[in-house]
């Protein structure tokens, strides 16, 4: 059929950088080329053994049947333990919304806040999804630019600039994918202020990679009592317990807004699945920090970013900051651009990451899905194996074009 006959909706959406360069590669990987994938956003590791068998035991129990559309009561009041014990946040249950994934409980609260011709304002680089999600909801995005040489964070003058009567949500991630930059609590407390000036504007705050920080306690923007009412404060078991594909995102907020996911989230998808349910609900009752495969985990980033830092910052003209969290390098690659080796020119970011990935099959993420077409991102979510041979791989690349 011809696409004439999709929607409006549809058309203005586009395809996930991020996915769509897991598909190339993935396409070459089947031809039979030693492909290396720094493009995915996912924990090389396998859930733990006590998550997996809290699933195991909730088959057993025959807990397969619906679940109520905001999620268990017991893995809410997991949730809110959480929020307490790990940020010193008070939520009841019933301002908790169980997801399947963050992703979705990002759209949910997006699409309950946000009418046409409302402002979302997010900080540039942001997750690709971001502004695809501001588009479904009928809102317009505005960005609001930074750099590496700011560590990839804005300034309470460059908020206070970008918001108009139109702002209605403020979205931003700390740590940040694709920088991995991670606000401070003053940081955070400068941003809150200027927030606070407009009353009718909101706050989502992605905290998805919380326990993939490097610089010790995370810290959310909801602690501060003066605007905790008007933030809606999201996170998952995706990423801290290595748990992608179970699909459990969650977040608190003011119990109107919960109530209004919950309504929405009952028309279209219910409620999340039961053993993944279970499973997360394990997951929470632990502690990220002491359990030893988390331990574990966060410890191999750590190794693998501060051995990327220093292969990368070893190739001419190649930026990069230090990552205060997630499992990214987002480097300054512009050096490059304009050079060519003989037969392709380098333009932009896409264009090499194509070379590389035609060349020497390292597949990346070009920087402009992420708003900054200076920059491409690097996942080291892989083996340092891998790592280093990647990076040995575009350093020879690299070194082809004049």
């Amino acid at each position: 059929m011809n696409q004439e006959y999709l929607s409006d909706r549809i058309k203005k959406l586009s395809e996930s950088a991020t996915l769509a360069m897991t598909r190339k590669s993935g396409k070459l990987k089947e031809e039979g080329k030693d492909v290396i994938n720094l493009s995915i956003g996912e924990p090389d590791f396998n859930t733990p053994d006590c998550i997996k068998d809290a699933a195991i035991d909730a088959i057993h129990q025959n807990m397969t049947h619906y679940t109520p559309v905001s999620g268990y009561k017991d893995l809410r009041q997991a949730v809110c333990d959480k929020f307490k014990r790990e940020n010193n946040l008070d939520y009841t249950f019933n301002q908790v919304v169980v997801s399947n994934g963050a992703k979705q409980t990002i759209t949910n609260a997006l699409l309950c806040l946000v009418n046409h011709g409302d402002e979302v304002l997010i900080p540039s680089p942001f997750w690709v999804s971001y502004p695809e999600m501001t588009k479904l909801a009928g809102g317009t995005a505005v960005f609001i630019e930074s750099d590496i040489e700011s560590d990839f964070k804005i300034t309470p003058g460059q908020l206070r600039k970008s918001i108009t009567e139109k702002s209605k949500v403020f979205l931003f991630s700390s740590p940040c994918n694709p920088s991995g930059s991670a606000y401070s609590k003053e940081e955070l407390l400068g941003l809150a202020k200027v927030l606070a000036e407009k009353e009718d504007l909101f706050i989502i705050s992605d905290e998805i990679y919380e326990h993939i920080n490097f610089n010790g306690h995370h810290e959310s923007i909801a602690q501060f009592d003066f605007i905790k009412d008007r933030v809606i404060t999201v996170n998952g078991v995706s990423k801290s317990f290595a748990m992608t594909g179970w699909r459990i995102g969650y977040c608190g907020a003011p119990e109107f807004i919960a109530s209004a996911m919950n309504t929405l989230q009952g028309q279209y998808t219910s409620g999340p699945g039961s053993i993944s349910q279970m499973a997360a609900l394990k997951a929470l009752q632990s502690d990220p920090c002491t359990m030893n495969e988390m331990v574990e985990m966060k410890k191999a980033f750590t190794e693998r970013r501060d051995a990327a830092l220093v292969e990368l910052n070893k190739i001419p003209g190649i930026k990069t900051n230090v990552p205060g969290g997630a499992f990214y390098i987002f480097p300054d690659v512009s050096y490059y651009y304009g050079k060519s080796d003989g037969t392709s020119t380098i333009k932009d970011g896409y264009d090499l990451c194509l070379y590389l990935l035609d060349r020497v099959y390292v597949a990346l993420v070009p920087g402009a899905a992420f708003g900054c077409d200076k920059h491409i991102r690097i996942s080291y979510a892989t083996s340092m194996k891998d790592l280093m041979e990647a990076i040995r791989r575009i350093k020879e690349a690299l070194a082809q074009l004049k």
